[in-house]
């Protein structure tokens, strides 16, 4: 799981956020990836100003359905946000489940004022063609506690002749004072547009305009 830049939300799952990559396991459930976006979109809303991101990350997933891994992306102006998480995926008659935690870590400059790393946990199921998760905040570095912030997800992809079409819907609950504003708080909505590596998406949350992004990611055998 890896968060997406073109959300890029997974979850990352979990995810969590969102860049689209295509896992590599050429070495015992280890895989690693790299991708450059025009727009990191986490949760509808950037977290670049609307300016380019690299990102990456390396990913071990074990055949019991245990996984951990990390993932890191520029943010600009020299900032950078590094994730590490780890989970559970299972099926039972054809349902896939998800479940784990992610903690979200981020350099001092990106914060005008205290810290802002926190940490969620997570869980979604997914039917056929769709998928529906949950995030609840576990832990922040600022005043707020356990479920104050809960992010709802539903998903929907599909396979048009090698052309891969995905839908999302988003919807924050967020009591955030981190969140000047309360910007993320409301809806989201994606679409997007993926072969050959590269993603072109369209991305809207209800406050703020809307973003068009194109991503390209590649897998590193390890």
């Amino acid at each position: 799981m890896k968060k997406t830049i073109v959300s890029i939300a997974l979850s990352a799952t979990l995810a969590t956020s969102a860049l689209v990559s295509t896992q590599a396991s050429a070495v015992e459930g280890l895989s690693a990836n790299v991708a450059a976006s025009s727009n990191y979109i986490w949760r509808g809303i950037s977290q670049t100003g609307d300016e380019a991101a690299i990102s990456g990350g390396i990913d071990y997933a074990a055949d019991s359905g245990f996984y951990v891994g990390t993932w890191a992306s520029s943010l600009g102006g020299g900032a950078a946000e590094v994730d590490l998480y780890a989970g559970y995926g299972f099926e039972v008659d054809g349902i896939s489940y998800d479940f784990g935690y992610i903690f979200y870590g981020y350099d001092s400059s990106i914060a005008s004022t205290g810290d802002s790393d926190f940490g969620e946990i997570y869980a979604s199921v997914g039917i056929d063609a769709f998928s529906f998760g949950v995030s609840v905040l576990a832990h922040a570095e600022w005043d707020e506690d356990f479920a104050d912030d809960i992010y709802y997800t539903a998903d929907y992809a599909l396979d048009v002749e090698g052309l891969e079409v995905g839908f999302h819907a988003g919807y924050y609950d967020t009591e955030s004072s981190y969140d000047e504003g309360n910007v993320y708080d409301g809806y989201d909505l994606g679409v997007s547009l993926s072969k050959n590596n590269f993603t072109f998406g369209v991305n809207k949350h209800e406050n703020t305009n809307t973003s068009v992004y194109l991503s390209y990611a590649v897998d590193i055998d390890l």
